[in-house]
């Protein structure tokens, strides 16, 4: 049997780092991480197309909270311990060069997310932190002693605090390690997914990017921003995965079958695109040949072929029929949803530890003193732009200053 003062269950980016930010608390303190696989930070090492998005430039907590659908005003409270700019700045202290993108994302430098692992394996190994490969726990629970005891097939761990960082679970049965603890779980759905559209044509534009586009899904209230990517099986891009990740439940619930509606023009609204179309109408060039709203050349064809609109008819020629017909492909266009595709490998799930049972302060639950959680095992999920990496960075950091403070006390 092994004795520890903090036990990390997971090495991925939120287990690691809980790990490197107990021991830096803590200096003197046995900790571990129990990882079930061969591989430790596997989701960093393929993440943002093996580059790694560390994090986002926004800082501010409110404003950086914006960006979970689930977890915004519990992160409020967090990111004020724990921001993006604090991640940077452990980085770079750590000779690990960022370099910042013009979407507001933070990759390193190197392009390679090789050298946050790296990083990350060096400073666990400085502070000496036992990383334990292929030790799957079948067993948590707590003794009348208040230490923990945590089983694998080899080995029986016993420890004064718990760490959780299992990451997002894509069934309720992946919480079965919590059930002695009687938290509630709310139940997991996938998040950040694409929009299969098997029967619009619109799918033989794939490549076609469309930068400053608006996603809405018809019944709701709400509507997601950025570049929208036309693909072979339908849409992505930021815009289309931000909608993803708000509308998780809501598109569950219906089975992933759901109208869509896109504003090619941005946020322009129907009036405003109707004073430009009055303008427009002034010109004897070709529809076909004079797109708007910086839309490509093949979009705005199929766009105007849409809007009922002849191939060889002038600017000029555009009946008030047409005018309006273009006004709504422009800024109302109607598709099909009728599936989803995960993104890349990056799978995120909505759903996880509820965030009620949580001490924010301290990421300790609140019904079992020295259990924490950290990153995607608890309810939060962010859109993409290194916002899920940040939440886990800032609760694994939250749970490691804290891991050992109340008993210690």
């Amino acid at each position: 049997m092994k004795e520890l003062d903090v036990l990390v269950i997971g090495a991925g980016a939120a287990g690691c780092f809980s790990a490197i930010k107990a021991s830096e608390n803590h200096k003197h303190a046995k900790i571990a991480i129990l990882e079930r696989s061969s591989k430790p930070l596997a989701k960093v090492k393929i993440s943002g197309g093996g580059r790694c998005n560390v994090t986002n430039v926004i800082s501010e907590p409110e404003a950086l909270s914006k960006h979970y659908p689930r977890g915004e005003r519990f992160l409020k409270k967090a990111f004020y311990q724990f921001s993006s700019s604090d991640m940077k700045n452990w980085l770079e202290n750590r000779n690990v060069p960022l370099k910042l993108y013009p979407d507001g994302c933070y990759f390193p430098l190197s392009n390679d997310s090789q050298t946050i692992i790296d990083c990350f394996l060096g400073e666990l190994k400085k502070n000496g932190v036992q990383l334990l490969l292929n030790q799957r726990v079948e067993s948590i629970k707590k003794l009348d002693s208040g230490l923990f005891e945590v089983q694998t097939p080899e080995e029986l761990f016993r420890s004064k605090a718990v760490i959780v960082t299992t990451g997002g679970q894509p069934k309720l049965s992946g919480f079965e390690l919590l059930k002695a603890f009687d938290l509630k779980i709310v139940s997991p759905v996938p998040s950040l997914f694409t929009f299969n559209m098997p029967n619009e044509p619109i799918k033989e534009l794939m490549g076609i990017v469309q930068e400053n586009a608006v996603v809405k899904i018809i019944g709701e209230k709400w509507t997601s921003n950025g570049p929208l990517l036309i693909t072979h099986w339908g849409m992505s891009g930021p815009a289309v995965l931000k909608s993803s990740a708000f509308g998780a439940r809501i598109l569950e619930t219906k089975g992933y079958k759901s109208q869509i509606a896109v504003n090619w023009t941005g946020e322009e609204n129907q009036e405003s695109v109707r004073e430009v179309i009055r303008e427009f109408v002034k010109s004897n060039k070709l529809v076909v040949n004079t797109p708007l709203y910086s839309l490509k050349s093949r979009l705005w064809t199929y766009l105007v072929e849409k809007a009922g609109i002849p191939n060889q008819f002038k600017c000029s020629e555009l009946t008030s029929k047409h005018q309006n017909k273009l006004v709504e492909v422009l800024v109302n266009d109607l598709y099909s949803m009728e599936g989803k595709t995960t993104f890349k490998e990056e799978f995120v799930t909505a759903g996880g530890v509820d965030l009620n049972e949580i001490n924010v302060q301290t990421m300790e639950a609140k019904k079992v003193p020295g259990l924490f959680f950290a990153g995607e095992t608890l309810d939060i999920d962010g859109v993409t732009g290194g916002f899920n990496f940040q939440a886990a960075w800032t609760t694994a950091a939250i749970a490691g200053k804290n891991v050992l403070k109340t008993i210690q006390e």
